[in-house]
């Protein structure tokens, strides 16, 4: 039996096609919310591979949101909400110190919602 090169091809790529799988999918879904504390911190190189400074409109998500490095969350826009006012912000880290429900934001994003000589505030946010 002669394989030509594009019948090889073709069981290469189906072969690992079968034994790979996507990146998985944070339980998160599109403008469902989710509540929790809000904090900052100072940015830097965030584990989705940008660098960002404290003055953009950025945030870290929970390490168990995130899952790791190439997040499916990575580059994603986030509204969070206190009663304060709102932000829109760019997921660009992951914060392993938070709960699923935190997110910690550049300090320039912080100030929009809150005090930041508060620390921690309770806000809700959603994709």
């Amino acid at each position: 039996m002669q394989f030509s090169f594009s019948s090889a091809l073709f069981i290469l790529t189906t072969t690992f096609a079968m034994f790979t799988q996507a990146a998985p999918v944070p339980n998160i879904r599109a403008r469902s919310s989710m509540s929790g504390g809000a904090t900052f911190y100072s940015v830097g190189l965030g584990s989705c591979g940008y660098s960002n400074s404290n003055e953009e409109m950025v945030a870290a998500l929970s390490a168990s949101l995130m899952g790791g490095a190439n997040s499916a969350l990575c580059g994603k826009s986030i509204t969070v909400k206190s009663s304060s006012g709102s932000v829109t912000l760019k997921v660009v880290d992951s914060c392993p110190g938070c709960s699923e429900g935190d997110v910690d934001m550049s300090e320039a994003a912080f100030k929009k919602i809150g005090d930041p000589a508060q620390g921690r505030i309770p806000i809700t946010w959603s994709l």
